[in-house]
């Protein structure tokens, strides 16, 4: 198994769309302190229409207003042309497109099909480059849907053939309702090999699933301080892995994150006051003789 495992933290844009929107100083406050951590990817935001996902509506001004520390990777999220173009002009070098395996959930989500996504990857993947930046795909609902059920690894398999094809930088799987068991992961893996898996732990089986993944040679995840975030169009998708557990994990494993534990952990009770609400960590829960090994 490897010795160290990249975590790009996602909680300043998957973990806040999901809930009700704070104010931009909190997102700020957010990313600056998640920025202290050690971690070395953050998802800062997406550039989105502000009707379909309110709480990203002030993205520019987070973005300019953040520290953008020099030896973190910020990324974000777009779901169209339109999208690239801002996050081009706001600076970022990494920038992600979301298309769903779902065809019912990529209308959900985007308001097209899944092809009509796909071509649209295909068109955005040279005004990317031309930028300078790099494009990765994330497929959602690569691991089931809420509205189709279970999701042939092959379909899965023939779009991460064609966004390759096309030009794509990276490509992550998306388990958008938390679906993925060690079962289905080891399916799909078996099928087509991702760069990074993003995993929500709905049904508990978060962490179990990383370890499946990690046997089968990914080291690239998606974690969310706290465990907050989901996916305001997939009913019942909340719920990210809380990147406190995974670090907490893989550290008593000797595989190595980069990550201050404390300082994490310092944040999710930061973002616990921001949200107004307990957020679902166990490791968050614990006291300081137990969640440390």
């Amino acid at each position: 198994m490897t010795t160290a495992v990249s975590i790009r933290e996602v909680a300043p844009r998957d973990g806040l769309q999901n809930e009700e929107p704070i104010p931009t100083d909190d997102k700020v406050r957010l990313i600056d302190a998640l920025s202290r951590t050690g971690v070395k990817r953050i998802e800062a935001v997406s550039f989105v229409h502000p009707k379909a996902i309110p709480q990203m509506a002030d993205a520019d001004e987070v973005w300019a207003r953040a520290w953008h520390n020099p030896d973190i990777r910020y990324s974000a999220l777009i779901p169209n042309t339109r999208g690239a173009e801002r996050a081009i002009k706001a600076g970022f070098g990494e920038i992600e497109v979301v298309v769903s395996a779902s065809d019912t959930h990529n209308r959900r989500n985007l308001n097209r099909s899944t092809e009509e996504s796909l071509d649209d990857i295909a068109g955005l993947i040279p005004l990317v480059h031309e930028a300078g930046a790099t494009l990765e795909v994330i497929v959602a609902t690569s691991f089931g849907c809420p509205f189709e059920g279970d999701i042939d690894p092959d379909r899965v398999a023939a779009m991460v053939e064609r966004v390759r094809a096309d030009g794509a930088d990276r490509v992550a799987f998306g388990d958008t309702t938390g679906m993925a068991t060690p079962r289905r992961v080891r399916d799909l893996l078996s099928a087509v090999r991702p760069e990074l898996l993003h995993f929500h732990n709905t049904r508990g089986t978060g962490l179990a699933n990383v370890l499946t993944a990690l046997e089968l040679g990914v080291t690239e995840f998606d974690a969310s301080v706290g465990g907050i975030g989901g996916c305001p169009y997939a009913p019942g998708a909340s719920g990210n892995i809380a990147t406190e557990e995974v670090v907490h994990m893989l550290e008593d494993m000797g595989i190595a994150t980069g990550i201050d534990l404390e300082s994490l952990i310092n944040v999710a009770e930061m973002a616990e006051g921001l949200l107004g609400r307990t957020l679902p960590s166990g490791v968050l829960r614990a006291g300081p003789r137990t969640r440390l090994v």
